[in-house]
């Protein structure tokens, strides 16, 4: 009877000691926190792993925004470029071409380009010259209408002489501004390269237009003279056919003894 309490007894320790165990495993199941202390420094791995992801999307925005602004450098770099001007300009040996022309045309001898002195000066020496003035007045409207004629073809000769001269200059300021606009690195350029192609152009019209109207004034004035010298001719025919006042025939002396 005796020996029971102490069979009981070491049950009970048993039980106790696989209650612990159980605990123990329950206890080492069970996932543990997630975070650990080194040195009094809480170390948490899922605020890491966010904090992570924050700093990567924050390098990504500043990235992005670097390549904006690399962007936005290429589109000013791009706008200077259109906006620079071309180095080279023909203005200035166009405009100075354009000058002798005129002169050339303002040293026009005896009826200068001046409507109202064409006009007086045609109506006095072409329309309405006098036929009935003394034979030597005809003759020196005559003389006047040819010298008119032959200084209008030398003012043409001058002319087109001026022409001939700005060719050369015409040909270097082409060759200037195809040179600059070959290199022209904006839009600016490209449209200041084509509007001096177009001033060129202008300048080349100028010397051809003088030109045709040089000569044109020279073969009109030489129309009119022709027109004035066949009335005048008619009248000093008339005169010399006239009765009592024709041609009376005279001894004439060749030779002297």
């Amino acid at each position: 009877m005796k020996s029971r309490p102490q069979k009981s007894l070491g049950f009970r320790q048993m039980l106790a000691a696989g209650t612990a165990v159980l605990s123990m495993t329950v206890t080492a199941l069970v996932p543990a926190p997630a975070y650990a202390q080194f040195g009094g420094i809480v170390y948490d791995p899922s605020n890491y792993a966010q904090n992570v992801l924050t700093a990567a999307r924050t390098l990504e925005q500043i990235n992005n925004q670097i390549r904006q602004l690399q962007n936005q450098a290429t589109s000013l770099i791009n706008e200077a470029r259109n906006l620079a001007s071309l180095p080279t300009s023909v203005l200035a040996p166009l405009q100075q071409q354009i000058r002798q022309t005129q002169q050339l045309l303002g040293e026009a001898q005896r009826m200068a380009y001046n409507v109202q002195q064409i006009q007086t000066e045609f109506l006095r020496q072409y329309k309405s010259m006098d036929l009935t003035a003394p034979q030597r007045a005809m003759v020196d409207g005559a003389e006047g209408r040819w010298q008119n004629s032959v200084a209008a073809f030398e003012d043409a000769l001058k002319v087109q002489a001026g022409a001939v001269a700005n060719i050369e200059g015409t040909r270097s300021a082409v060759n200037d501004i195809v040179t600059a606009s070959q290199s022209a690195t904006g839009a600016l350029q490209a449209a200041q390269a084509g509007n001096q192609l177009l001033a060129v152009q202008s300048q080349q019209l100028t010397d051809l237009i003088a030109s045709v109207t040089a000569m044109g004034r020279a073969q009109t004035l030489d129309a009119a003279n022709d027109a004035a010298a066949k009335a005048q001719a008619r009248e000093q025919l008339r005169r010399f056919l006239a009765p009592g006042r024709g041609y009376v025939p005279t001894t004439a002396q060749m030779f002297r003894n």
